[in-house]
């Protein structure tokens, strides 16, 4: 069976891995239709990413199609259509007995610290698959990347009345926006791609738009749209250790930042930027199984329009090729798919 392999950074293979075999109780076998690039995905590519280790099969935001189910599993069938949970918790440590299964003290996800599913086929716990008569398999491949945004904007939780800023309009930033203009709040948006602004003004209709250029003109604009008071919710979605150290400078009195993007490099803040203002900064980190569940409801109900997202596409064929532009904000690229079969 025919996989795709980061072998090394910056290095991609296609090689022979063994079939994946019957599935045991309590587990799927999926045949892989889609496999959408996230950030996580490009900076594994790159050898960035905090928690990969090379070599290793990607694939964690995915559309699948149930082949074969084993002993005991009741909540999808063969045949079934399925976005992929790709968050292997243990179920005993501290952190899933609180239900924080989204911080699994010995999380594995699937195409990041384990192979994921940029394959033929694989075996999944049953209970990781969240099924959809009615989504493609595009659509079922972006439910995870809407999830860490839905998750974000939980952490941050804007209110009626609320100013919310997110920086960075990359996908992760996208779906926090997805969620955050369900809630009753005042949402600006900034990003240093005047296209992805535009991008966000068309798709969106958000006009409080805010381009980066590092002269103070932000901070600026920042308080004429919110009245002097700037954000009680900040959300960083850039990874880039030099936003999410200056992203405090944003936050109103008693606000709240909220670092959904990575980054193996330290982030640094004046103390009295966050002590003086009672500011609470917090991780997002994954997302939880009702968030599945709700994505899957809102876009099949057309709250959620995912006809935008796809700006890119390669074959699984192609993938080794393409790859590397499409880790590059200069082509265009909101989101790419892979499609696999």
């Amino acid at each position: 069976m025919r996989a795709i392999q980061f072998s090394e950074v910056k290095t991609i293979r296609v090689i022979d891995v063994q079939q994946p075999g019957t599935p045991g109780p309590g587990e799927a076998l999926v045949k892989t239709h889609r496999m959408g690039i996230c950030g996580t995905d490009i900076s594994c590519y790159l050898g960035k990413f905090p928690f990969f280790d090379f070599p290793r099969i990607p694939g964690h935001e995915l559309g699948v199609e149930v082949i074969a189910v084993g002993e005991g599993v009741t909540n999808v069938s063969v045949g079934d259509r399925c976005s992929v949970e790709p968050y292997m918790n243990c179920g005993s440590c501290y952190a899933c007995e609180r239900g924080a299964i989204n911080c699994c003290q010995n999380l594995k996800v699937i195409g990041v610290m384990m192979d994921g599913g940029l394959c033929e086929s694989f075996k999944i716990r049953a209970e990781k698959l969240h099924p959809s008569a009615q989504l493609s398999y595009d659509q079922l491949a972006l439910v995870e990347t809407l999830a860490i945004g839905c998750h974000a904007n939980d952490r941050g939780a804007p209110g009626d009345g609320d100013h919310a800023l997110i920086i960075g309009m990359g996908p992760i930033g996208l779906a926090t926006l997805e969620f955050a203009r369900l809630t009753s709040a005042t949402i600006s948006v900034m990003d240093m791609n005047p296209a992805r602004l535009d991008f966000v003004k068309s798709n969106y209709g958000i006009e409080n738009t805010i381009l980066f250029k590092g002269d103070g003109s932000e901070m600026e604009q920042m308080k004429t749209l919110t009245g002097g008071k700037l954000y009680q919710v900040v959300t960083d979605a850039t990874g880039n250790q030099h936003s999410m150290s200056n992203a405090l400078n944003y936050v109103a009195f008693t606000g709240k930042l909220v670092f959904v993007g990575i980054t193996t490099e330290e982030v640094k803040f004046r103390h009295p930027l966050l002590h003086r203002p009672e500011a609470s900064v917090v991780a997002s980190r994954n997302a939880l199984p009702p968030d599945f569940t709700r994505i899957i409801d809102l876009i099949e109900k057309g709250v959620i329009q995912t006809d935008p997202w796809i700006t890119h596409r390669t074959s699984f064929d192609s993938v080794a090729e393409d790859f590397d532009q499409l880790t590059k904000p200069e082509t265009g690229v909101i989101k790419a798919m892979i499609e696999v079969a």
